[in-house]
Parts: C-alpha cells; structure tokens; sequence
C-alpha cells in the first residue's frame, strides 16, 4: 500500500468528538523540607502548565493533522469551563456545541510534581447520570453536528457523558449517513459499545474488559482469539488492539493483521491511544480500508511517543517518518 500518496486526504475531513474533556493542570516545584504540621513534603512551586485531557486531547490530535474537529462534551458554569473552551478554540476546535450543566463543576485533575516525581493528585469532578435536561441538550447538539461530518470518534471516561442513548443516537445516525464510529473505550462500560465500527482498546483493557485477567494472554495468537471474542460480544465491524511495543493487532470478521511498531524511540506514551484513534478515524472517514487506516495510525503514534509529554502529530511528520521507513 502506498500511504504517502493518500496521506493528504486525511486533511479533507470533518470529524465529531463526543466524550468526556478534562483540564490537566500540572503544578511544578522542588521539594526541600517536610510540613511541620504533618508528615508531608512542602513543594515549593516553580511553574504552572495546563492541558486539554480526555476527548479535547483526542479532539487537538484531529485539528494537529489538519482536519477539521467539533466536540461535544459537558463543562460547569465556571471559570474552568470558559478556561477549557478557550484552549479548544486555541487548536481551533469547533466549541459551539458544548453544553454547559450548571449542577457539575468542569473535570479538573490537578497533578502536582517535584523533582519529576508525581506528588499528589487533586482531581475536581462529580461523575454519573447527568440529568435530564443535560442529556437532552447533548443529543441534539448530536443531530446538529452529525449532518455536518464524515466519521465520529466516542472518547469514553465514563464521566457520565456517554450513555445508552448517546450511544444509540450516534450509531443509528452513523448507518444511515454510512459514516465510521470509532471507540476508545473506558472498562467499566466496555460491552455496551455494540454494532461500531472499530473500538482502540489497549491490551490492558481488551482483557480486563473481557474479564481475561487470568487467561495468561501473551502471543499474537492470544491477542487474536481475544479480539474475536470481543468482535462477537459487540457485533463491531473490527477491533484494533494496541500493544505497545509489540505494535497492533486488526481483528476484523474475515481476517487478522500484526502490524509492527514504527516507533524509533519511545520517550513517552502518553497521548497515543488518542493519536491512533484519531488518525485511523480520518483515514476510515476518507475510505481508506481498515488495514490502512491502521498502518498510518501506527505510523502517527511512532511519532508520538518520541515526544515528551502529552503531544499530538502533523501530517508533516507523518509523511517524513514514512519516507524514512521506505528507505531502510
């Protein structure tokens, strides 16, 4: 397959990112003495960074490849909800189908970290149903921005967002409209993601998922049947298992992919659930098939997880890390 000549279709595409958006603040500082009050350490703070968490990160990854991204999720009436919309229009991210619920405070999750070691973490949230009025508002804003995409991607925290009727309002219109949905799935709810199109579990979660702790998964072949098993449970058209540095597996109903890592070197591996599904959904959106769509996945998270911190990636990149595989 020649990825570098599809590689600019990606750009073309119109994404929706439905799912639970957090701010992730973290809090710098050294550490030089205990609390007089308690056994604790005193940080003294040195510097302060903020982030978009959750489905914002996942939604940035869509704006970074040049395609163009709306979200939907829930904030507070607070100063962390206009703070959050203000970072998600920075990576000109469509916000003008948020909704606001005036009963929640916007996800916070503070992390402080001294001498690059994570101290504490303060997280400020209130998970569970929503209510009424709320979800009613994010199902339409759902029928809104539907008719305006080519592929949905379901970023799941299980903060409350994405329901049994979320889920069934985005599929049915998903089938009509013969758009992909895609999953990047939260454990707690994982079987209740029927008839998608593709759900990115990891390999931690495709077991605890499917219960498997005790199964002794290891080989390609275990991480297969896994797959299939998975395939069933939710009637899906396919599964993409990532598996670190042992690349990622396509489960699909005819057929079975390993695709090797394309990673040089590995400095961090936050954010690269959320570059895979983010790519493969845009390379699914522009009909790639589902192999392929992989493969570039794999391709963006090789770049990724050479990045320190949370990160995201650009077609650019992409395109050179390509070239560079081509000419081993």
């Amino acid at each position: 397959m020649d990825l570098l000549k599809k590689v600019l279709s990606l750009k073309n595409k119109s994404i929706l990112v439905v799912g639970d958006t957090m701010v992730d603040r973290f809090i710098w500082g050294k550490v030089s003495r205990i609390s007089p009050e308690a056994p604790v350490p005193v940080v003294e703070v040195k510097s302060e960074t903020e982030t978009l968490g959750g489905a914002g990160n996942v939604a940035s990854n869509i704006t970074s490849l040049g395609a163009k991204a709306y979200i939907i999720t829930v904030i507070g009436d607070d100063l962390n909800g206009l703070h959050m919309k203000e970072m998600l229009e920075d990576k000109k991210i469509n916000t003008n189908y948020i909704v606001v619920d005036k009963q929640r405070p916007t996800t916070l999750k503070t992390r402080i970290i001294a001498s690059n070691q994570q101290v504490v973490r303060v997280d400020k949230e209130i998970k569970g149903a929503f209510s009424g009025k709320t979800e009613e508002n994010i199902l339409k804003s759902i029928d809104y921005v539907m008719k305006q995409v080519d592929g949905v991607i379901i970023s799941d925290y299980a903060k409350g967002i994405v329901t049994d009727k979320v889920l069934k309002k985005i599929i049915t219109i998903a089938k009509k409209k013969k758009i992909p949905v895609t999953v990047d799935p939260k454990v707690e709810n994982f079987k209740k993601y029927k008839h998608i199109t593709c759900m990115t579990p990891n390999t931690k979660e495709a077991i605890e998922g499917m219960n498997a702790q005790h199964q002794g998964i290891k080989t390609d072949a275990d991480i297969a049947n896994l797959g299939k098993k998975i395939l069933k449970l939710l009637q899906s058209d396919s599964v993409l298992i990532t598996r670190g540095e042992k690349g990622m597996t396509v489960i699909e109903k005819s057929k079975i992919t390993h695709i090797p890592t394309r990673a040089k070197e590995v400095y961090d591996v936050t954010g690269a659930g959320d570059t895979v599904i983010a790519t493969m959904t845009l390379a699914l959106a522009a009909k790639w098939k589902l192999v392929e769509a992989a493969e570039i996945a794999n391709f963006a998270a090789g770049v990724v997880v050479g990045k320190v911190g949370t990160a995201t990636v650009t077609i650019e990149e992409i395109i050179k890390t390509i070239k560079n595989f081509n000419r081993k």
